[in-house]
């Protein structure tokens, strides 16, 4: 299995002992090592790759590791935006000056021999992950700057899609039918529309169709003449007589009843209303944008919205594709959320951290954009360091993630015989010794593996070093018959 670091790390070490144990120690732990005994092997080869770490002896049999040191850091400066390695040195003849020269340099860690591995280890993991951190926040700066479409973000194909449609509706004059799931920012898209068509200095009114009691919607809708029912002492405009010379959004339309929506394809066919209580009617030039998360098909079928109306709407159609199918796009917009929600909070947040945004990019939010804002806002208050870790999400978000991992690990477990089952025994056949049996079961794990500790131990439901331990002692155990 290869280590989330998705470049190899470069090791130049002349002690050809020490550089198969760092090796090993490395490809262990999930990383893949190119290793080179000599600084001229190694540079050629940085020359022709981006390793996610390098890691030098200070002296080599035809150079210092310090030039290379050097040279990394020359090449990032001439290639800015390019992400640089991380970079240890080490060496058995280290002092404090030559600690501080490699660190001003640019080295992450200057590391002495004889190598405490498990220090090393966690030197490693420590430079990769800062190295993995810088990259974020580089990225997430760049993100920042992303000037948006009125107000939407999206660098997906379906979202750049989605810009490009507004950009051709909006100049066009008929009715828009907005569809997409709860949260995904219908009105964010008619808001869109109105500002790409030749009407964005007339006024722009949204009404939420569910949201009006429905005795009061003819009334909301077209307005009322004065005395035309108890308490309408004064005349009133409605909603479609305030949108004249603009745009009326009706967000939910799929709740409007059905005798309003015969009202409504009047307005739509030639503008006219009448408004309640009124003998006269009048003329309104207003642009309908209606919004819904329903399929509108459906309700015509089931005889819940006028299949006139519908066709009507539907002159022009825009499906807004929910968040779990825009790619990266939530890489944007949590980075953006963030910086509103640090701002708002006066904190000093650079961002999320690479956990916490796998976490984020594996969850379905099926509250989409909307949902996504809510989790980060409640992440930027309970963070108080400079990156969002998994511990500020919600528990949904986690609890997603060990259920997807739980599956993973069923899938690798019955690909596996059962740990329970023991080797099959012949009628008659001499049971076998404990250690006959923990050798065979470590002996298939390691097999069915490829012989990766790291994913072996894990299996095994074991440290890696109890692994190697009990590797050692099996060697020293003799082997019976058949065992191989």
């Amino acid at each position: 299995m290869t280590h989330p670091a998705v470049s190899p790390l470069l090791l130049i070490e002349d002690d050809t002992a020490l550089s198969h144990l760092i090796t090993d120690e490395l490809e262990a732990e999930g990383w893949t090592v190119k290793a080179f005994t000599h600084l001229e092997a190694g540079r050629a080869w940085l020359a022709q790759h981006q390793p996610a770490l390098v890691i030098t002896d200070l002296r080599l049999p035809d150079g210092n590791g310090m030039d290379l040191v050097h040279e990394i850091m020359r090449s990032a400066d001439e290639r800015e935006g390019q992400q640089r390695p991380g970079v240890i040195v080490i060496t058995a003849f280290g002092s404090v000056p030559q600690a501080v020269e490699a660190l001003q340099a640019g080295a992450d860690d200057f590391l002495t021999k004889p190598l405490d591995l498990d220090h090393f280890l966690l030197s490693v993991a420590r430079v990769l992950e800062h190295r993995t951190l810088r990259h974020e926040l580089s990225r997430f700066r760049a993100l920042s700057r992303d000037p948006g479409f009125h107000g939407l973000y999206g660098q997906s194909e379906q979202m750049r899609t989605l810009f490009e449609q507004i950009r051709v509706i909006g100049r066009a004059h008929g009715p828009v039918l907005i569809n997409g799931e709860s949260g995904t920012g219908k009105e964010l898209v008619a808001q869109a529309l109105y500002a790409e068509s030749d009407r964005a200095d007339g006024p722009f009114l949204a009404v939420n169709c569910a949201g009006i009691p429905q005795e009061l919607l003819e009334s909301e809708f077209f307005g009322h003449a004065s005395g035309a029912f108890t308490g309408a002492r004064n005349a009133r405009k409605g909603l479609l007589q305030e949108a004249d010379g603009g745009t009326l959004l009706l967000d939910e339309i799929a709740e409007m009843p059905l005798s309003l929506q015969a009202k409504l394809l009047r307005a739509l066919q030639d503008g006219s209303i009448r408004p309640v209580g009124q003998d006269t009617e009048e003329h309104v030039d207003v642009r309908i944008i209606a919004a819904t998360h329903r399929d509108l098909k459906q309700r015509v079928e089931a005889g819940e919205f006028r299949e006139d109306l519908y066709y009507r709407l539907e002159t022009f159609t825009l499906k807004i594709p929910p968040l779990r199918k825009r790619g990266e796009d939530c890489d944007l917009l949590a980075q953006r959320f963030v910086q509103q929600f640090a701002t708002a909070q006066d904190k000093d947040i650079e961002g999320v951290g690479p956990e916490a945004m796998a976490r984020l990019r594996r969850y379905d939010f099926p509250g989409n954009v909307r949902e996504l804002q809510n989790v980060i806002e409640r992440a930027v208050a309970f963070c108080n360091s400079r990156w969002i870790e998994p511990d500020h999400l919600p528990t949904r978000l986690s609890e997603q993630a060990l259920a997807l991992t739980d599956a993973d690990n069923t899938d690798t477990h019955q690909a596996l015989p059962s740990q329970s089952a023991g080797p099959q025994l012949l009628d008659g056949e001499e049971l076998p010794t404990l250690e006959a049996v923990q050798r065979r079961y470590i002996k298939l794990v390691l097999d069915r593996v490829a012989g990766n500790k790291r994913q072996a131990a894990g299996i095994l439901g074991i440290g890696r070093r109890t692994l190697y331990r009990w590797l050692d002692e099996l060697d020293n155990v003799p082997t019976e018959s058949g065992d191989g």
